[in-house]
């Protein structure tokens, strides 16, 4: 992409308003909040510290709107506590201009640093380091600026009590991200309906365990529908898929497919009945017909073998959901339901009473236990400053975007201070603000931010300007509009950050002016200030860029070593399936996901960047990601079927996870160095296995690792362009 379209692209996603569900019940604590403190501080300490104290409620409620599965009040304080102490030595050091500019430097680098820890910690340092820039020109003596940095830190207070007091929608995100998964699988269920391989974006379930990682505290507070449910949903997945592939499942047409189909068609329906419990935390209203489908069969069943298991299990796991899902409230699940006879109570109460049986009975097996992460444990506050200090140390390499963005944007504040110092201006923080404010570790968010904030700040200045104009506010109806005017940012966060800038411009305006300030002191120097700002993060980032297109083959490399990994444990367990590893499986499917997302985040950067090609050709980028989402297909579709611990093992599984894994390394190191990967190890297992029918659940990893092989050669095809499949392709091995 050029840099004239790239450009285009950013200025143009910059300036998107979307369209979001609002909270305006959350913006009106927020802004009370605000008001109380800035009420209170005004009418007994002035407007100095009323706008102090403002900055720091105003930061702390921002902080809470962030996307973060940590409470809110912990949040609020942190990020009110960090504001203060910043505002408190910045004051001891700005009469040192240089000292001063050192100190912002080392902040700023600090503050980039964090994106190691996450997008939520890296977006909370970096608006304290703005905000601070602002507030360290308050105070007049170092008495003051203590009363100022104690009035910031209350502001905090403040919020993270409102929060306890007033809480909207307790648990409401975790409740969110439960049941977006649930309803994902439930229309991967209906997809299959129609594409027994239709893919699966594993990105909510992704997000729902990391909404399920919880502090020791929250775990006695959780509610009962949140414990467990995730669990059984991730298992759910796999049997759904093994169920649909005629590949390992039934015929695509026949008896056998039709009640498929009707499993499939119940699995979605009481996916969805779950999800809608869980999001309102009601009891689960399930459907008659999903009911009797997933009733046991009283004739003789139809399907057999993998499928019959596979039946079984799909089964028994709805149930456990729907049992788990009802959390509180299931006594009174029955009082929802008042179209059910007499008749359907007596059945309802058998098959609930069989499903407890049988689902005690499958989770006293091995196989069938709670994932090891179902009780995620995230560190508390104190915990997570070595877990912090570790990942920045990671990050410490010469290759890192996280570390050459903490060098972009402590070199940027730097010089943004000192040359808007230089210039006849005046209030010159705010170039470093702006530029602090804009810069992200990539380049699209930079480019579209620094178009956002430039035209919301021009908006906003001017909307504020003809107010004052017309208004003529004294201090009490500044701080009554700057208030409104948080209000509105807060409500409309989500909507884009274009339109957010609007509304902080105008705070600005009108919190400066209840301390005194005139228009025609702030608003010339904020617009021309901003606009430079913009301008040297933009130009940082063109000089000092990380560009993700490079790094592609890498994130690809990284995503088959992942995927090859996946493989090879679950074909570990058919070759030894009481000494393998129960948790191997489960650890490097997770690490397939994340790879995945990785590798999807990575190509959503590299199309926006304006660099020559220097990674993957656009054919190669599109093929091989199917090709390697079809291998971690294959691998999930075995492990629907993976043994108990007294089966029989699977010799030859050894062998071929043991091919598997030597030539996946040798694939990541050949496509990393451009070249097409090959798999004559794993070829030749396959090729040396005795060609005679095996029983039982040979069956399904004779097949599967022909499917497998068959994407590894789709993948070198893809890498290697057009031309003939490598000789003893996967078609003439597996037949």
């Amino acid at each position: 992409m050029s840099w004239l379209k790239a450009l285009k692209h950013t200025a143009r996603s910059g300036l998107t308003v979307e369209r979001q569900r609002l909270d305006p019940l959350i913006a009106v604590r927020a802004a009370v909040g605000l008001a109380l403190l800035v009420g209170v501080s005004l009418y007994v300490f002035g407007p100095a510290v009323a706008a102090s104290s403002a900055f720091g409620a105003f930061q702390a409620a921002l902080a809470t709107f962030q996307r973060s599965w940590r409470t809110r009040p912990v949040l609020a304080l942190a990020s009110g506590a960090s504001l203060a102490v910043t505002t408190f030595v910045g004051y001891l050091t700005g009469s040192h201009q240089v000292l001063f500019i050192s100190l912002l430097a080392v902040w700023t680098f600090l503050a980039g640093m964090t994106w190691a820890v996450g997008p939520t910690a890296g977006m909370i340092a970096s608006s304290n380091v703005a905000i601070m820039l602002v507030t360290v020109t308050l105070p007049t003596s170092v008495a003051t600026a203590a009363g100022h940095a104690a009035m910031i830190m209350v502001g905090g207070v403040v919020q993270a009590a409102l929060i306890v007091l007033f809480p909207v929608r307790r648990w409401g995100a975790q409740r969110d991200a439960l049941a977006d998964a649930l309803a994902a699988e439930a229309d991967y269920a209906r997809r299959l309906r129609h594409d027994p391989v239709a893919p699966f974006d594993p990105e909510p379930l992704m997000t729902a365990r990391n909404a399920a990682a919880i502090t020791p505290r929250q775990a006695r507070r959780r509610p009962a529908e949140l414990h467990g449910t995730r669990g059984l949903a991730e298992r759910i997945r796999p049997v759904l898929a093994s169920l649909a592939d005629p590949a390992l499942g039934v015929p695509a047409e026949g008896d056998a497919r039709a009640r498929v189909r009707e499993l499939l068609a119940a699995a979605g329906s009481t996916l969805d009945a779950a999800a809608r419990a869980v999001r309102k935390g009601e009891p689960v209203t399930m459907s008659p017909a999903a009911r009797a489908v997933l009733a046991v069969p009283k004739e003789g069943a139809v399907l057999s073998g993998p499928a019959r298991r596979a039946e079984s299990r799909l089964i028994t796991l709805l149930r456990d959901v729907i049992e788990t899902a009802q959390g509180s409230g299931t006594t009174n699940a029955r009082r929802k339901e008042p179209d059910r006879s007499p008749d359907d109570d007596t059945a309802y109460r058998t098959a609930a009473r069989l499903a407890r049986g049988a689902a005690r009975r499958v989770a006293r097996r091995p196989e069938h236990r709670a994932d090891p992460d179902d009780h995620l444990h995230r560190p508390t506050v104190f915990e997570l400053f070595p877990v912090a200090l570790r990942a920045m140390r990671g990050e410490l390499r010469r290759d890192s975007p996280v570390l050459r963005h903490a060098l972009r944007v402590a070199a940027v504040s730097a010089t943004g201070y000192a040359v808007a110092s230089a210039l006849p201006l005046g209030h010159s923080y705010w170039a470093p603000m702006a530029a602090v404010m804009i810069m992200r570790p990539d380049f699209s968010q930079t480019y579209s931010r620094a178009v956002a904030r430039f035209g919301g700040t021009l908006l906003g200045v001017a909307l504020a300007t003809g107010l004052v104009q017309l208004t003529h506010p004294d201090t009490r109806l500044s701080a009554a509009l700057a208030v409104g005017c948080a209000f509105l940012m807060f409500l409309l966060l989500r909507t884009g950050y274009a339109v957010t800038q609007v509304f902080v411009a105008a705070y600005v305006v009108f919190l400066l002016g209840m301390g005194g300030l005139q228009w025609t002191q702030t608003v010339p120097e904020r617009v021309v200030l901003t606009l430079a700002g913009g301008l040297l993060a933009m130009l940082a980032y063109a000089v000092y860029p990380a560009w993700e297109t490079p790094r592609l083959r890498t994130r690809l490399a990284d995503w088959l070593v992942a995927d090859g990994r996946y493989a090879s444990a679950v074909l570990q367990r058919y070759a030894d399936p009481a000494g393998a590893p129960r948790e191997a499986v489960r650890e490097a499917l997770l690490g397939t996901r994340e790879a995945r997302v990785n590798w999807k985040d990575a190509l959503e950067r590299a199309a926006n960047e304006p660099v020559r090609h220097r990674g993957l050709s656009r054919s190669a980028a599109a093929d091989a990601p199917d090709a390697l989402a079809q291998l971690a297909r294959v691998a999930m579709l075995m492990e629907a079927h993976l043994p108990a611990r007294d089966t029989k093992p699977v010799p030859a599984a050894a062998l071929l996870a043991d091919a598997l894994r030597r030539d996946v390394e040798d694939a990541a190191r050949a496509v990393r160095e451009r070249r097409a990967p090959r798999w004559e190890a794993f070829r030749s297992a396959l090729g040396a296995w005795d060609a005679e029918d095996a029983e039982g659940d040979d069956k399904v990893v004779r097949k599967g690792a022909g499917l497998l092989l068959e994407a590894l050669d789709e993948l070198t095809e893809s890498l290697a362009g057009e031309g003939p499949r490598p000789k003893g392709s996967a078609a003439a091995v597996a037949s």
